[in-house]
C-alpha cells in the first residue's frame, strides 16, 4: 500500500511589520527579513559568510513547534546579501534552530523521552495573532547586539526608516553611495531586508483553483527555448493527476523535474515557503547525491529529515530600500534533526542542514 502523502502549508507573504515586537508576540511569529528574534533563554543567532566575512541577513524565521514536545521551536534561515554571494552555495547560507521548555525545568527529564514520538503540529496553529494591544507581558529574553547601547534595537520602527532611506539624501551623517560592484554599507542595527509577516495556508485548498492562464505564461519561454510542447501537456496534468504518462515518454530527465515542479505551484504561485515536517521536498532541479547522503546531526548524531523549502517567489520580496542587497536562488531545501535533540540547559542554536538548488531559468519567476 502506498504511504500516506505528508500535508503540506503554504507560506505566503502578509502585512509588513512595524516597530519592534518583542516577547511571545516576536518570537511566535513567522516572518521574512527584519532581524531574528530570540527564544527566552536562547541567544539569537549571529553567523557571517564563511565566503566574504560579513554578517548574514535573515531571509525567513519560522516558529515551528512539533506536537508533542514540551519545547517552543524557532528555525532562522540567513544568507548573504553581498553581491555574487547567495548563489555560491552552502557557504553563503545558514539555518538554525533554538528551542525553550514551555514550562522550564518541570518537563526537562519528561521533554527528553518524548523525542521518539514527534510529529508535525498544524504549523504555527495560535500564531496567527501577530499580536495586539492586549498582548501579555514580554518574557524575559537575550539582548541582540548589533553594535548598539543595549536600548537602541528598542522601539525602533525600522520599516519606517528603510522605506524612508534614499541614498541620494544630503541629510547630516548619511552614508555615500557605495561604488559600483561594492555593497552599501547598512546603518548600525538596521535590517538588510523589510520585515513582513508570513501566513499559512493548507495547500489542499487550493486544489480547485488551478490558475492556468498563469502557468501557461510562465511555461512560454521555456516551452521556446527546449521545444516541448508544454502547453497541452500542462493542460493534461492538471485535469487529471494521475496521469503520468507524458512525463515519461516526453519529457527527458531534467525537463520533467522542473516540469513537475511548475505543474505543483501552478495553483499557487505566491507561495514563498513549502512546510512539510518528515514529508518529500519538492525539486526544482535533479537531486544530486547531497539529498542521499545527508549529514548527521552534529548533537546527537541523528538522521536529519526534510521540514520546508523557500521558494523562488520569496527573491522579489527581500527588499532592501534601494541598497543594492539581494539574495538569489531557485529553491532552498531545509533538513532538520529527526530527534529535534535540544541538550539540557543549551542556550546556544543549533546549525541544521540546507540544499541550495539554482533556478534553471530565474526570468521565470521574476
Amino acid at each position: 500500500m502506498a504511504a500516506v502523502p505528508k500535508p503540506v502549508l503554504l507560506g505566503l507573504r502578509d502585512a509588513p511589520v512595524h516597530g519592534s515586537p518583542t516577547g511571545p508576540g516576536a518570537w511566535t511569529a513567522n516572518k521574512l527579513g527584519g532581524i531574528p528574534d530570540a527564544l527566552p533563554t536562547v541567544a539569537a543567532p549571529r553567523p557571517v559568510c564563511q565566503r566574504c566575512g560579513e554578517r548574514l541577513a535573515l531571509v525567513v524565521q519560522v516558529y515551528c513547534p512539533l506536537e508533542g514536545s514540551p519545547f517552543h521551536r524557532l528555525l532562522h534561515v540567513f544568507a548573504c546579501a553581498c553581491p555574487g554571494c547567495s548563489t555560491r552555495g552552502a557557504r553563503s547560507w545558514k539555518v538554525f534552530r533554538s528551542q525553550c521548555l514551555q514550562v522550564p525545568e518541570r518537563q526537562a527529564q519528561d521533554a527528553q523521552k518524548q523525542e521518539n514520538s514527534l510529529a508535525a503540529e498544524d504549523w504555527c496553529e495560535g500564531a496567527d495573532d501577530w499580536g495586539s494591544d492586549t498582548e501579555e507581558l514580554p518574557s524575559p529574553q537575550l539582548t541582540l547586539d548589533f553594535g548598539n547601547d543595549a536600548n537602541s534595537a528598542k522601539d525602533v520602527d525600522w520599516t519606517a526608516q528603510l522605506q524612508d532611506l534614499h541614498l541620494q539624501d544630503a541629510v547630516l551623517g548619511a552614508a555615500p553611495p557605495a561604488p559600483p560592484g561594492e555593497q552599501m554599507a547598512l546603518p548600525p542595527g538596521m535590517p538588510p531586508f523589510l520585515p513582513y509577516y508570513i501566513c499559512v495556508a493548507d495547500e489542499d485548498d487550493y486544489r480547485d483553483f488551478v490558475n492556468l492562464d498563469h502557468a501557461h505564461s510562465l511555461l512560454r519561454d521555456y516551452q521556446q527555448r527546449e521545444g516541448i510542447a508544454m502547453d497541452q501537456l500542462l493542460s493534461q496534468s492538471l485535469s487529471n493527476d494521475s496521469d503520468e504518462k507524458y512525463e515519461k515518454t516526453i519529457i527527458k530527465s531534467g525537463d520533467q523535474t522542473f516540469y513537475k515542479f511548475m505543474k505543483r505551484i501552478a495553483a499557487c504561485q505566491e507561495q514563498i515557503l513549502r512546510y512539510s515536517w518528515s514529508g518529500e521536498p519538492l525539486f526544482l532541479t535533479c537531486p544530486t547525491s547531497e539529498v542521499t547522503e545527508l549529514p548527521a546531526c552534529s548533537h546527537c548524531g541523528g538522521q536529519r529529515i526534510f521540514e520546508f523549502q523557500l521558494m523562488p517567489a520569496l527573491v522579489s520580496m527581500l527588499k532592501s530600500a534601494n541598497l543594492g542587497l539581494s539574495v538569489e536562488f531557485g529553491t532552498i531545501l531545509v533538513y532538520t534533526c529527526e530527534k529535534s535533540c535540544w541538550p539540557q540547559n543549551h542556550q546556544t542554536p543549533i546549525e541544521e542542514f540546507c540544499i541550495i538548488q539554482e533556478d534553471p531559468d530565474e526570468l521565470l519567476f521574476k
